[in-house]
């Protein structure tokens, strides 16, 4: 990855430092240098140099927190410890206590096997790349020692500020009310456990708490967004059995939110990008009249806003990507206005002058509210005027193996459109967060899934072999229905 210079980022992916916990780098050892290090670049410009720290719910993220502000406090940084808190959450403390940065410990979705460290800057963005840049650079240059005191002092008042941050969320909903009304709340066993229930039993809701019992060892498992998506049906059986009007779940910090509907369906980023779009839309508050998504968006989100007279932009994958695009448009310039973007997989930005960072709970309440004043009797009538397109992503395990270059991914997706000629659009690319590899592919409404998923399928195999994985997992998701789809063999 570069930092845009150039320069080539070694540590540093497309969300943070992501790695397995207790391998290099997300060891002690290392996680104290980087503590050294992010402390002296961000406090250069900084004589306070405040860093608000919190984490998941993963059970390696209390050593990596232990390490990090271990190096934070030895570089003389005041560190805020806000406990066990949504990323978003993070972005927003930074903000609302005017410190110099925010760094999360958390992997996201990612399994518990796994962790990271993310840094955000004083205005709640993500570190820019030339900064990430500078902070691998003094890794590389300096050692572990310090050369002058003072050191750094740690506080912490995390009843406080986890209820400054449920009050910023209830505070852009004044009136609205949910009556008893029944909610499935699926937490992942992470960050939202006490967050999202909480924020929903404050406005009146009925909540059917799932998966909100952490223990630090199952976070996303077999639970959350990512394994809504891919097997609604446990929340969907939930919804029809407590009478809901839906379900709600959450990845394990609460950045990506995910809705089933009363029917089971999956609504996804792509209808929560229409249903804000046309709700902000009609009450002039849609910054530019925008909306920012990325490659991977179905062709029916594209086709619905269009249709309403509003632009759409691409980005590459990735949420500082749209972030950076919803700036550019004036998405934090207006007070009374929201830049809107987001991917489908959940995670969404409503962006303003006091928000930056996707926001799972921020994104369900407003989607919700637009609900409630659409008049639509259920969630499946509100998202019929969209109409996805067949679309698939496959994604398949590739591990730490060899790596295919442009030109041969280039090669496959020639492959591909040969094998079906029907198809609009190839994505193929490799994972910035995960050692996975993704295929999506999309075409027009007479193509069948099963057609899409079988050359999707055969791609991911040969990619694989290539990474020394040819039987690895694979999996294969439905974005126009959700849920998991089996390619015919032949």
């Amino acid at each position: 990855m570069s930092d845009g210079t150039g320069k080539k980022l070694k540590l540093f992916g497309t969300d943070g430092i992501r790695a397995q916990a207790g391998t290099g780098p997300l060891v002690p050892e290392f996680v104290v240098r980087l503590g050294l290090a992010a402390g002296s670049v961000l406090g250069e410009s900084d004589t306070a140099n405040t860093i608000v720290v919190g984490r998941d719910t993963r059970q390696s993220g209390q050593m990596l927190q232990s390490a990090l502000t271990a190096g934070l406090l030895a570089r003389g940084a005041t560190v805020i410890d806000v406990g066990v808190i949504t990323t978003p959450g993070v972005a927003y403390l930074v903000q609302r206590l005017d410190a110099t940065a925010g760094v999360v410990i958390s992997a996201s979705h990612n399994p518990v096997h796994e962790n990271g460290i993310k840094f955000f800057d004083r205005g709640g963005l993500k570190l820019s790349e030339a900064i990430e840049y500078e902070i691998e650079q003094y890794l590389e240059s300096s050692g572990t020692s310090r050369s002058s005191s003072p050191f750094g002092q740690l506080s912490s008042d995390q009843v406080k500020h986890h209820e400054w941050y449920v009050e910023s969320l209830l505070a852009e909903h004044p009136d609205v009310r949910l009556n008893n009304l029944p909610v499935v709340v699926d937490c992942a066993n992470g960050a939202a456990a006490w967050f999202a229930p909480e924020c929903f039993r404050r406005l009146g809701a009925q909540v059917i708490d799932l998966h909100a019992s952490p223990t630090g060892l199952n976070i996303n498992d077999h639970a959350g967004s990512e394994y809504a998506r891919r097997r609604p049906q446990e929340i969907g059986q939930l919804v029809q059995r407590h009478g809901a009007k839906f379900g709600v779940a959450f990845d394990g910090d609460a950045d990506r939110v995910v809705f089933i509907d009363e029917q089971g369906q999956v609504i996804d980023g792509d209808y929560m990008l229409a249903i804000l779009a046309q709700y902000f839309a009609a009450r002039d508050q849609l910054a530019s009249r925008t909306i920012v998504t990325t490659h991977m968006r179905n062709e029916g989100l594209v086709t619905f806003t269009r249709a309403r007279q509003l632009e759409v932009y691409n980005t590459p994958v990735g949420d500082k990507y749209v972030v950076d695009k919803l700036i550019s448009l004036g998405g934090r310039s207006s007070a009374d206005k929201y830049g809107l973007g987001g991917e489908q997989a959940g995670h969404i930005i409503l962006m303003d002058k006091a928000h930056t960072a996707g926001d799972g709970i921020r994104t369900a309440l407003f989607t919700i509210r637009a609900f409630l004043e659409s008049g639509a009797h259920s969630l499946a009538e509100l998202t019929s005027v969209v109409q996805k397109t067949p679309q698939v992503i496959a994604s398949a395990y590739v591990g730490a193996g060899p790596r295919l270059d442009q030109a041969a991914l280039d090669d496959l997706e020639y492959e591909a459109r040969t094998a079906l000629p029907a198809l609009q659009r190839v994505n193929l690319r490799y994972s910035g967060t995960e050692p996975q590899f993704r295929a999506m592919m999309d075409t027009d409404a007479g193509t069948a899934e099963s057609l899409l998923s079988q050359v999707a399928w055969d791609i991911c195999r040969k990619v694989q072999a290539v990474a020394g994985f040819g039987d690895g997992f694979l999996e294969i998701l439905d974005c126009a229905h959700g849920g998991l789809l089996v390619p015919p063999r032949p």
